[in-house]
């Protein structure tokens, strides 16, 4: 087309146009999960805990990946890897903990596997049946952290943060005590043994008790603890004694404590140290003050008299037998039995007080010569029994009045009183004397000779009873016809009385005559009745004779009198 002014045009410059690159939704995706990730690694990173092994001696319950640690029932880790220990002995449990669970880091925090456990103190880790095992965690109180620990092969009984006081308890020997055994405070239980471990010295064994707020404030400095395990059962002098804490001391033992009424103290401290006693007497008795040594010897033996035996003087418990021995007498050759008691002044009490002393005297010369002059009064020790059914002795300090007179050395060690038999030796002696003067009585020859006299007794009863009983009744019933003819014969005298009484005075002897005939008759009916009263009485009289008379009573009427008197 030609330009309308007449120029020519020129080829046109091409256009150059950039185009804008624009991102693709399809790397959307992969950008946010990669951020996603990240943003995770990072969380991760910082929440991440510090990771550390636990050994136990096995892994039974534990699984990597699986098994949880817990503290205060809230999961703070998880075990990620299982391995055994470098010699085979253990294995050892890689843990990773949060980062909330630093605490559990430090040098003293324990850890232990629960599971389903059955033991003397009862059923635990019931709830693992479902669950499955876990690891529990007690975070410990030093400042300094570890990543190695040693775990527990059982559940520990007190855990961190639990009110109460713990304290130490030295005992003999444990016994049937074990690790969360009770402790009871009026037959309430009130704590536990927490652990126990041999005395350095080898002579005690410590135990680290724990009692529960508030129960702790019952505590006091002069509390008195003592062993309530099992059954108390004791055969002694004093009889048969059977005792017992609870039902569960007969399985798992235990311990029970309590303060004296009459003593007010202050509370005791954290870990204040006890002295555990054998039984609740002990515990609860006054204090024995220092223990004197003496020293028995006893001629016979002594069966039943067992050591813990009791010493009474007085009715008191003085003390108690601590040794039984033999010796040998060459020359008597007998072997006498050797008795130590320990016996304590003190439990005398306000005696000591009233006794006379003097200043200048040690304790020991003080007790030297108070024995001293309680021998020379007749102070003996003597083995009786206290109780028959048992047959247990006890050593009895008692005055025997007219007690002959023995040498006492005062100054001796051991201090050695003099003894006498027991009672129960005498009784015994004396049974045996008698019946040695029985053995000797010629028993076959009085056996013999009483079955004579018995024989010939019994033939004269047979004799008397088929001969003599029927002519006895024969002849009472005579008497009592010739009394009922008496009586008739008196009674027409006494008419005759009667009628002669009419007469004149000039007929007065008759009349004389007639009452002396009366009276003579009313004599014969009275001595006929006698008679036959008596025969009624005896019928044997007419064999043996008349029995005699009992001797009258003062100021009683003797039959002559009342003869002379009926006259």
């Amino acid at each position: 087309m030609n330009d309308p002014h007449g120029a020519t045009p020129s080829p046109a410059t091409p256009t150059i146009q950039q185009r804008t690159m624009r991102p693709s939704l399809v790397w959307l995706v992969p950008a946010v999960a990669a951020l996603i990730g990240v943003s995770m690694l990072v969380h991760a990173w910082m929440s991440a805990g510090p990771e550390i092994t636990i050994t136990f001696r096995t892994a039974a319950g534990l699984e990597a990946g699986k098994t949880p640690v817990k503290y205060k029932d809230v999961t703070v880790g998880t075990v990620t890897a299982i391995r055994l220990s470098d010699d085979d002995s253990h294995v050892v449990a890689t843990v990773a903990l949060d980062k909330s669970a630093e605490r559990l880091t430090r040098q003293d925090t324990r850890f232990w596997v629960v599971r389903p456990r059955i033991g003397t103190g009862g059923i635990s880790g019931i709830d693992t049946l479902l669950s499955g095992a876990y690891i529990s965690a007690d975070a410990g109180s030093k400042q300094e952290s570890a990543t190695d620990f040693a775990g527990l092969e059982t559940p520990p009984t007190i855990v961190g943060g639990a009110a109460g006081k713990s304290f130490t308890l030295l005992v003999d020997d444990l016994g049937s005590l074990d690790v969360g055994s009770p402790i009871y405070y009026r037959r309430i239980p009130v704590g536990r043994v927490a652990s126990y471990q041999l005395d350095p010295a080898g002579k005690h064994v410590r135990l680290l008790v724990f009692v529960d707020a508030p129960y702790d404030a019952f505590v006091t400095t002069d509390t008195r603890f003592w062993n309530a395990s099992g059954v108390d059962l004791s055969i002694s002098a004093d009889g048969l004694k059977l005792k017992t804490q609870s039902v569960a001391t007969i399985v798992a033992g235990g311990l029970a404590f309590a303060t004296p009424a009459y003593r007010d103290a202050p509370a005791a401290a954290e870990n204040t140290e006890f002295t555990v006693s054998k039984d609740q007497a002990e515990a609860m008795a006054p204090p024995d003050g220092p223990a004197q040594f003496i020293q028995l010897r006893f001629r016979q033996p002594l069966r039943g008299l067992s050591t813990g035996a009791p010493v009474q003087f007085a009715g008191v418990d003085l003390g108690r037998v601590v040794s039984i021995s033999v010796d040998y007498d060459a020359d008597a050759h007998r072997f006498p039995t050797i008795v130590g008691v320990l016996i304590y002044p003190q439990r005398l009490g306000r005696v000591l007080d009233k006794l006379p002393k003097r200043e200048t005297d040690s304790p020991d010369e003080t007790s030297a010569r108070l024995l001293q002059g309680m021998v020379d009064n007749g102070l003996r020790a003597q083995a009786r029994s206290g109780n028959l059914l048992t047959g247990q002795l006890y050593i009895a300090l008692d005055f025997v009045p007219n007690a002959p007179k023995v040498a006492f050395d005062a100054s001796a060690r051991p201090i050695s009183i003099p003894t006498i038999d027991g009672s129960f030796d005498k009784m015994q002696e004396q049974l045996a004397n008698i019946i040695t003067k029985v053995e000797k009585m010629p028993l076959d020859s009085i056996g013999r000779n009483l079955d004579a006299s018995l024989s010939g007794l019994n033939q004269t009863l047979t004799q008397v009873n088929t001969q003599m009983l029927p002519e006895t009744t024969r002849t009472l019933q005579r008497l009592q016809q010739m009394a009922q003819e008496f009586q008739q014969t008196a009674q027409s005298v006494q008419g005759l009385t009667q009628s002669a009484q009419g007469l004149t005075a000039e007929d007065g002897p008759l009349q004389q005559n007639l009452e002396q005939t009366l009276l003579e008759t009313q004599r014969a009916a009275r001595s006929l009745r006698t008679l036959t009263d008596l025969l009624g009485r005896n019928p044997d009289s007419l064999l043996r004779g008349r029995p005699s008379d009992p001797q009258p009573a003062p100021g009683a009427s003797s039959p002559s009198n009342l003869r002379e008197s009926s006259q």
